[in-house]
């Protein structure tokens, strides 16, 4: 649907269109956000300049690094992030049969379970039933403590605030309920912000910022991209980085079962928003073109003259890049922290930009067009 002039003042280096914003959306997921690191480096790979980075959980955190770091140093810190917290579930030969890597995957969740992860969190030393009631020990499995000194280490906290690139996370207010986005270009953003964004209950305890304690907004929204959109000012490119697909085969065994469940559950409001803002874009293109039709002499009409203002819209192209997981990997594989599968999900991320680069002349025409659309240009 046309929305406003074509605009496109770059180019990638595969020659794709590039509007005034370009946006990444980063979804949480827990250990599966290796491939959101995949993604970051293959559009480095084509020179695909990013404005704006915004996350949620896992997505928080990589976005913190996008942002807080300059161009040629991202890709290699996200590395060393995901090399540290896969450290201690080292890569080891293994025969190539599903079920021996399906072992390999649960015995790798249950190492998380009972250690924690390195440099993002830790076991505490007694069950939260065991302590004061009211005190963070209470509240959470585990100690987040060992991510802030992560996050100090790989973030330039200075270049993330005052940089070029845009920052977004998203968090959840315990007490009111309500969902709430720090935005860089509202305030001043610092570690805090990214762990609240990453507190997901029971596991990991709330994060206090002024006064207010927070969980992670994944319980209320797994993409951030409804912010992106409402704030967007400028034409737009938004390639939102989906953890969990929302189709997927009938499951056959109790394990299937609880990875289809986290599925349905993580990916269905990203699918949802995505749906509902193409749909409201629509409803605001007919909109135009009755106000189009009406005679002149009700141009200048103040009714007129406010629906113009609301039925306004800038083109945006939304790419879908969405991991779709192997057939051994079960409902534990957003805290399966092992080095073998964060690399393997890394590549898939690469894999994934690979293709949609492969089949993007549909999006390079909409973009040059002024269109407004969605895409999925991957093989599914």
């Amino acid at each position: 649907m046309a929305d406003m002039e074509p605009r496109s003042r770059r180019h990638s280096r595969d020659a794709l269109p590039l509007p005034d914003c370009v946006a990444l959306v980063l979804q949480g997921g827990g250990a599966l956000g290796s491939f959101q690191g995949g993604v970051i480096e293959a559009l480095a790979d084509i020179d695909v300049s990013v404005d704006w980075v915004a996350g949620i959980s896992i997505g928080a955190i990589n976005a913190a690094i996008f942002a807080g770091n300059p161009a040629e140093r991202r890709v290699e810190r996200l590395e060393t992030f995901w090399e540290t917290v896969t450290a201690a579930l080292p890569s080891f030969p293994l025969p190539p049969q599903d079920i021996f890597r399906e072992i390999a995957h649960e015995w790798s969740a249950g190492m998380v379970l009972g250690t924690g992860v390195p440099g993002f969190f830790a076991p505490r030393p007694f069950p939260p039933m065991l302590s004061p009631p009211g005190t963070c020990d209470a509240l959470s499995f585990y100690d987040s403590a060992p991510l802030v000194e992560t996050l100090d280490k790989l973030v330039d906290w200075d270049l993330l605030n005052d940089g070029p690139v845009r920052l977004s996370v998203g968090a959840v207010d315990i007490e009111s309920g309500n969902f709430r986005y720090f935005d860089t270009h509202e305030m001043r953003l610092d570690a805090r912000h990214i762990m609240a964004s990453g507190a997901l209950p029971p596991g990991l305890p709330p994060v206090e910022i002024d006064g207010r304690y927070y969980w992670d907004g994944g319980l209320v929204s797994n993409t951030p991209l409804s912010h992106v959109l409402d704030n967007q000012d400028a034409p737009m490119l938004v390639l939102q980085v989906d953890l969990f697909s929302a189709n997927a085969d009938m499951p056959r065994t109790i394990m299937d079962v609880m990875a289809r469940e986290k599925e349905i559950r993580f990916s269905s409001r990203t699918r949802q928003v995505s749906t509902e803002r193409l749909k409201l874009r629509q409803e605001r293109e007919a909109i135009r073109k009755v106000l189009d039709k009406l005679p002149p002499d009700l141009a200048d009409d103040p009714d007129v003259v406010a629906l113009r203002a609301q039925a306004q819209e800038r083109p945006v192209s939304i790419v879908q890049l969405i991991y779709r997981a192997n057939a051994w990997e079960g409902g534990s594989r957003d805290f399966e922290f092992s080095a073998r599968t964060m690399n393997e999900h890394w590549m898939a991320g690469h894999t994934a930009v690979r293709e949609t680069m492969q089949n993007a002349r549909l999006l390079a025409s909409n973009i040059l067009d002024g269109h407004t659309a969605a895409f999925d240009l991957t093989r599914r």
